[in-house]
């Protein structure tokens, strides 16, 4: 388990060294084009300088994902622009935030506006920041590999398959406020100093889910049934190997 948090407020180089020295690990700061949040190539150097690792979540309005695929493959395109221009590297992830009590009939919304930023983001890995019922749906979906819960709307549940995890809000640090988190492994994060650690899996569910249609072709076009259980367990074997839940 790795000490965390995340801000709006940018970080100086003296706020960074400060909370490194307080045993802070990592900092998520906002991947947005413009505004008070935003975070710069500047600030970004001051966090790798100090030794703070660096998670990348898009966000501008609280409830932007109800704005479904057209949205998230704006937003994709505008979080691989800016990414560009901080010289993240690719492999690294881009979190986009579902920052509201999203209800079971909002989830296809949701999840279509994952899927389409993850769509948009190819060379960089996809990840999801919400609540509880958010992992789980997303999750189920394969819409992306990476999972960021908030305990907000949670109502004390925490999914077993997450990277990081918020637990406390406003919290006052240092001389700003922050949001504490603490994260697993394979969170996906990166600086200006060091190279992305490589995926958690070798296949993308995006490309997973190209494949598995053929397959599936193939399963509905014969009458045997070791060809058919042999189809079955090929398309399992991509839906593990790029972190999607396997079908019985």
């Amino acid at each position: 388990m790795t000490k965390g948090f995340d801000c709006s407020t940018p970080l100086t180089a003296q706020t960074a060294a400060a909370f490194v020295k307080d045993g802070y690990s990592f900092v998520a700061r906002y991947l947005v084009p413009s505004g008070y949040k935003a975070l710069t190539k500047s600030e970004a150097e001051w966090i790798s300088q100090a030794g703070l690792e660096i998670v990348s979540v898009f966000e501008t309005t609280a409830n932007r994902a109800l704005g479904g695929r057209s949205a998230g493959l704006a937003d994709g395109a505008t979080a691989v622009q800016v990414a560009h221009q901080l010289e993240q590297p690719a492999g690294s992830c881009i979190y986009f935030a579902v920052d509201f009590d999203a209800t079971s009939a909002q989830m296809a919304t949701v999840i279509a506006y994952i899927q389409a930023a993850s769509e948009a983001t190819p060379e960089y890995t996809t990840g999801v920041y919400g609540s509880y019922a958010v992992m789980e749906a997303v999750k189920q979906a394969g819409a992306c590999s990476r999972f960021w819960q908030t305990y907000a709307w949670s109502g004390g549940k925490k999914s077993s398959f997450i990277h990081i995890y918020q637990y406390l809000n406003d919290v006052s640090e240092n001389g700003i406020q922050i949001d504490h988190d603490e994260s697993y492994g394979s969170e996906g994060w990166w600086n200006t100093k060091t190279t992305p650690e490589p995926p958690a899996y070798p296949l993308t569910p995006k490309d997973a889910n190209v494949i598995i249609p053929f397959l599936s072709a193939g399963y509905e076009a014969t009458t045997s049934l070791p060809a058919r259980a042999e189809f079955h367990r090929l398309a399992n074997e991509l839906r593990k190997a790029s972190g999607q839940p396997q079908q019985s």
